[in-house]
């Protein structure tokens, strides 16, 4: 399998030609568990459906299919109501300062870093946080039995070691070939990663856009109801 690059953080891409895409909502069945947790973590504004735009849909098909026999993968996180994104960063955001000694950083600093995170609550349906618009997808891989593949840090841990290229360098081969076969599988099926969350992939989004130099094509939905009146 091909080493996992390392790739900077995204910077703020404003380029767009948007697309009418319909949403997909997907179920467990042979090919994904579906575990959203932000309802099992207690966020108040959480979602349990996951939703998905229709060519995310198609693609988390293909990438699906190249697992090896008896794997699938796990969905952890999908579509997210703007609500939720604004909960999130504020939870977040002082753990991520605390855990990286951000206290005495200036405020336009912190921000920054924060993002490599969890991104910032701009109500800006044309440059909306990536989770809003249906072509972020957070997932890991799951054995026959149910088991999580040992990816070296759980789903949202703020830390060195959640950068997808961290275990490159290491010694620790069963949780580097794991990352591997997540980034190889997901990369050829199209999507893009979000250098600093191992678990996080995009198609569509602006982070997807920034890495592929080219326009995103998908608008942010900040509610249900909006997703709703699409579908």
């Amino acid at each position: 399998m091909k080493a996992i690059p390392e790739t900077v953080s995204p910077e703020i891409c404003t380029r767009a030609e948007f697309t009418d895409s319909k949403f997909i909502e997907i179920e467990t069945n042979g090919l994904f568990e579906v575990s959203m947790q932000y309802p099992l973590l207690g966020m108040n504004n959480s979602v349990n459906k996951c939703l998905v735009r229709e060519e995310v849909y198609e693609m988390l098909l293909d990438a699906a299919a190249k697992l090896p026999t008896g794997f699938r993968f796990k969905i952890m996180d999908a579509w997210r109501p703007f609500n939720l994104q604004k909960e999130l960063y504020e939870v977040y955001s002082d753990d991520i300062i605390r855990y990286f000694n951000l206290e005495n950083h200036s405020d336009e600093q912190k921000k920054e870093f924060i993002s490599n995170f969890v991104s910032e609550p701009v109500f800006n349906k044309d440059v909306p946080p990536v989770h809003t618009t249906g072509g972020a997808v957070d997932l890991t891989i799951i054995d026959s039995y149910g088991t999580e593949l040992n990816m070296g840090t759980g789903f949202d841990s703020f830390s060195e070691k959640a950068y997808t290229s961290y275990f490159e360098k290491m010694d620790d081969f069963e949780i580097r070939d794991n990352r591997r076969l997540l980034y190889n599988i997901m990369t050829e099926a199209g999507f893009t990663n979000l250098p600093s969350e191992w678990w996080h992939y995009d198609f569509g989004d602006r982070f997807w856009a920034y890495y592929k130099e080219t326009d995103a094509l998908y608008k942010g939905f900040f509610s249900e109801e909006e997703i709703n009146e699409k579908r």
